[in-house]
């Protein structure tokens, strides 16, 4: 049984976390940040898998996401990796493996770019290009994306491709978390006047550099049909990266871990019991 809690940010915002799992014992602390518009409830899946296999589970519901208050100021993904490193520091978790899915990725990516690693022991995201705008060296962006149109792309909220596997509300996997957690998840409206300036930050970022000198284990998940961007962007971020490897989900796209909960579960709970 999970337990809610908040906590008030260096900047004055509450921000929300579930806490479920064995706060003591053998298991490993996981940390899960789920997309954009998506709440901490988006990993109920996998929160079953983690704790049944002993791990404590905290689930971070990002400022103006899930139950965390809504506020225009601080929708940057700095901002966003200030505020899971203060996730961090007030529960006092250390040597945790953090799990980012989409914009948790970049969220992730950022804490680390700004703290470093003193508190983790592994990063696994889940489907998240670490640069969104194509160019000449980096053909593995957001389809359709370049620097000429980067700066209204995300205007009218996400677009849709017409790439990659569609979203589908009666995917199997969905149906599971809705059956799960008693309805759909709270998604937040796509591009709220909250948020619409965070969803253009995030799309600016280059987190190349950041995944190249992570110096903790680490997976980039990504879908073989994700609709956002090729699954080729994971094996050309780690590059030469020791410490990095990649797993392609097949018959998954962005959502990968609902299209394919058991498949990505069991990806998951391997790489939280290496580490």
């Amino acid at each position: 049984m999970a337990t809610s809690g908040t906590f008030t940010s260096s900047d004055g915002v509450t921000l929300a976390f579930t806490d479920s799992g064995p706060a003591t014992g053998d298991g490993r602390t996981v940390v899960l940040v789920a997309g954009y518009a998506m709440p901490a409830t988006g990993w109920a899946l996998q929160e079953d898998a983690l704790v049944a296999a002993g791990h404590r589970i905290v689930a971070f519901d990002r400022r103006s996401h899930g139950a965390s208050h809504d506020v225009v100021r601080g929708q940057r993904i700095a901002r966003h990796g200030a505020d899971l490193h203060e996730l961090l520091v007030t529960l006092d978790l250390d040597d945790v493996v953090l799990v980012g899915q989409s914009m948790g990725a970049s969220t992730i990516w950022a804490m680390v770019d700004l703290f470093g690693t003193d508190r983790v022991a592994g990063v696994l995201t889940v489907d998240q290009t670490p640069k969104m705008i194509n160019t000449a060296d980096w053909p593995h962006g957001f389809f359709g994306m370049t620097p000429e149109t980067s700066g209204t792309f995300f205007d009218a909220g996400i677009p849709d491709t017409g790439r990659g596997a569609r979203v589908d509300p009666t995917n199997p996997g969905v149906m599971r978390l809705v059956e799960r957690i008693g309805g759909m998840p709270a998604v937040r409206q796509a591009n709220a006047p909250e948020t619409r300036w965070l969803l253009r930050d995030h799309g600016q970022q280059d987190w190349r550099d950041v995944v190249g000198r992570l110096d903790v284990p680490f997976v980039m998940v990504a879908g073989r049909d994700s609709q956002l961007w090729p699954c080729s962007h994971a094996e050309a971020a780690i590059g030469a990266n020791p410490h990095g490897s990649v797993v392609v989900i097949e018959d998954a796209g962005h959502a990968t871990n609902l299209d394919q909960p058991d498949v990505f579960n069991e990806v998951l709970l391997r790489f939280v019991r290496e580490r």
